[in-house]
């Protein structure tokens, strides 16, 4: 068995594993990059669509672009990868096993590592539809790298149940590949992805968006000869006698994303009951030297969100080696961060205060749409030690809140802090 050495090892070469390898690069350290597909730039390879870089580059790229400019620069520095490589276990001591069929079983010997591993598709298996399980029934990126990587069409007359991103792109794409996406069918009251892609996917195009209706039985055997959906009521619950049939030969599910945690299960660190990881403000889990970063922690908008996310990791990988590798720092207090009214999920879950007093980066999704709100940070006292107004939040837009704890009054006994989004009823101005 071949046994590697290194600083930091980073499981996932897509947008944030590329992203953290730079940074730690940079940083002077070595860093080694392990990825299952056989190819650098994970998802982003197929998704050929424009809208990337805005934020990172300050112009707009489409996904293999904005990838190949990481992969450029990752092969100008010299970084080591391997692809084709599956890692399959991770241990206490930060040792990692891989398996490869140039090399068999590998180890790693690594001083910190950074999981950047992305996230999958909620399958049909998720979502209990009853029915046969006819041919024509895909994921929506599983439709999208038939299409744009493989050269196939999925099918000709087409349903699309979700509305997530993906999923109206590929409504928009099929459009345009001569195909008849006969609807959109979304369970909320409004889209779970961009409003740029409903206004530019959708309405554009003219396909039509079908909110509150949820699909309650797919047709056919062999192939799939339609679908039937149902409108439901505020809980989900299908409302007898508005059941609609759409034919059709193709399904594709949009019905949202998971962190893909099985590495992190297996490593042993704590799950959140958001799928991702439980990490502090250091983007560290609670494993000791072991970050997470990217859709594998949130899944998160856009990908320039993903590049700085993956970069703030790598900069803390190297502050773990530099100042905490060879003593481990004990009786670090921390405080918990909980979500509270119309909040889904917050990260990080803790704040680490005996490292880093200063600026941290909170993020969070609501769970219900809201206009003219106030978000507010409040201890376990009810005291309020930040507040924010905001136009309007909803839950497809991840919310970013840069806080300084040197302004805010923490009481050195608080143990947690609540984030919560509340309406306002006096005029706004943002």
């Amino acid at each position: 068995m071949k046994t590697y050495n290194t600083d930091v090892t980073i499981i996932g070469g897509g947008a944030a594993g590329l992203a953290a390898a730079i940074e730690v690069n940079k940083g002077g350290k070595e860093v080694l990059i392990l990825e299952r597909g056989i190819e650098l730039g994970g998802i982003l390879m197929q998704c050929i669509h424009n809208g990337f870089g805005i934020k990172e580059f300050n112009k707009e790229l489409t996904g293999p672009e904005y990838a190949q400019k990481f992969i450029n620069e990752v092969n100008q520095l010299n970084i080591p990868y391997k692809l084709d490589t599956i890692v399959i276990e991770i241990t206490l001591d930060k040792k990692i096993y891989a398996v490869n069929k140039i090399e068999g079983l590998i180890e790693i010997n690594s001083k910190t590592i950074i999981l950047a591993m992305g996230c999958r598709e909620r399958t049909r298996g998720a979502i209990n539809v009853p029915g046969f399980r006819p041919a024509g029934i895909f994921t929506a990126g599983q439709a999208q790298r038939f299409v744009n990587i493989e050269g196939y069409l999925p099918g000709k007359n087409i349903v699309i149940l979700g509305s997530g991103d993906i999923g109206m792109i590929m409504a928009r794409r099929l459009t345009w590949e001569g195909c008849n996406v006969k609807a959109v069918v979304e369970i909320q009251p409004y889209v779970s992805g961009l409003l740029r892609n409903e206004i530019q996917c959708l309405e554009d195009y003219g396909i039509p968006l079908i909110t509150n209706y949820s699909l309650t039985k797919i047709h056919g055997k062999n192939r799939v000869k339609g679908v039937t959906i149902s409108k439901v009521d505020r809980n989900f619950d299908r409302i007898i006698g508005s059941d609609q049939f759409i034919e059709c030969d193709t399904l594709l599910l949009s019905v949202g994303l998971i962190p893909e945690n099985e590495l992190t299960r297996i490593a042993g660190a704590e799950i959140s009951s958001m799928g991702g990881p439980i990490v502090d403000n250091n983007l560290e889990t609670t494993l000791e030297g072991v970050f997470a970063c990217g859709n594998v922690l949130q899944v998160h908008d856009l990908v320039d969100l993903v590049t700085a996310e993956s970069k703030r990791a790598g900069r803390n990988a190297i502050e773990y080696i530099n100042k905490r590798y060879k003593k481990k720092l004990k009786g670090i207090e921390k405080i918990h961060l909980s979500a509270g009214h119309n909040i889904n999920y917050v990260k990080p879950d803790n704040i680490c205060l005996g490292e880093i007093l200063g600026e941290i980066i909170i993020n969070f999704r609501v769970k219900n749409p809201d206009r003219r709100i106030q978000i507010n940070i409040k201890d376990e006292t009810n005291k309020t030690l930040y507040k924010k107004k905001k136009s309007y939040v909803i839950p497809s837009e991840m919310i970013e809140l840069k806080i300084n704890l040197n302004n805010m009054e923490l009481n050195p006994k608080c143990n947690g802090l609540i984030v919560e989004v509340i309406p306002q009823l006096e005029p706004l101005i943002e």
